[in-house]
């Protein structure tokens, strides 16, 4: 569990709730339900044009990664190719298929497989690198999803804001709605800002940040199975690889 991104939306609620309090206000004030259906629906609908299907899906299936991101262990992912360049040494590289059939990460398998088949380094690269790029310009369009639905939401409130303004200017004959009206809508102008910069912007930036922690763990294996396929010494794939962990 990520805990600073659960502590981050905390902090974002108690921010807006506890200062529309502290400025007299109520928390009850902050809910409006036609500017909700303005902001939410409306950045939703502009999302659904722009998104194609499957990026949309998975744009949602990573999300989850914000709360729980992948697992990654540079450290002991670099032991576990030291100890395959080990045993590829000393017993060739068929002596990793065991290794390729039990394990369960899809792309280290499919490196490990290919290894096992003799590919040539070159080629291992060509493909592995074809993969990665690939997977990782996808997991990109589904975080920009959340970046499209920043940029979309303060507009929203804006539309949400002068629709309300309008619906005030039709009851200006009677004081005694014009306050309520103004506020609310201005509520709508609060949801697609509030939305916007603490919700939707954070969990892109905060996707695109795994997304590129995922890359460069992958790329490190690529280079690590590749140094196996040429032979290299044990101690040098250590020393190359180490210098993919970041702080």
């Amino acid at each position: 569990m990520d805990i600073l991104s659960v502590l981050g939306i905390l902090l974002g609620l108690v921010a807006i709730l506890g200062g529309s309090v502290a400025k007299g206000s109520t928390v009850g004030a902050l809910w409006n339900l036609a500017a909700f259906i303005i902001v939410v629906i409306g950045t939703l609908g502009a999302v659904l044009v722009q998104a194609r299907t499957p990026v949309f899906l998975h744009a949602f299936k990573i999300l989850i990664w914000v709360f729980r991101p992948p697992r990654l262990n540079p450290q002991a992912m670099i032991a576990r190719l030291v100890e395959w360049s080990h045993l590829s040494r000393k017993q060739g590289l068929l002596g990793l298929e065991n290794f390729a059939d039990q394990e369960k990460d899809p792309f280290i398998r499919k490196g490990l497989q290919l290894l096992v088949d003799g590919t040539e380094p070159q080629s291992l690269r060509q493909i592995l690198e074809a993969d990665l790029d690939n997977r990782e310009a996808f997991d990109l369009q589904g975080a920009k999803v959340f970046e499209s639905m920043g940029i979309y939401a303060p507009t929203m409130g804006i539309i949400g804001a002068v629709m309300g303004l309008m619906a005030v200017m039709q009851n200006l004959a009677d004081p005694s709605k014009l306050g309520h009206g103004i506020a609310a809508a201005f509520v709508a102008t609060i949801y697609g800002v509030g939305l916007a910069n603490l919700l939707f912007l954070p969990v892109s930036n905060k996707l695109k940040g795994i997304i590129q922690a995922r890359a460069n763990y992958q790329a490190m294996l690529i280079e690590g199975l590749i140094s196996i396929a040429e032979g290299e010494n044990p101690r040098n794939i250590e020393n190359k690889l180490s210098g993919f962990i970041q702080g």
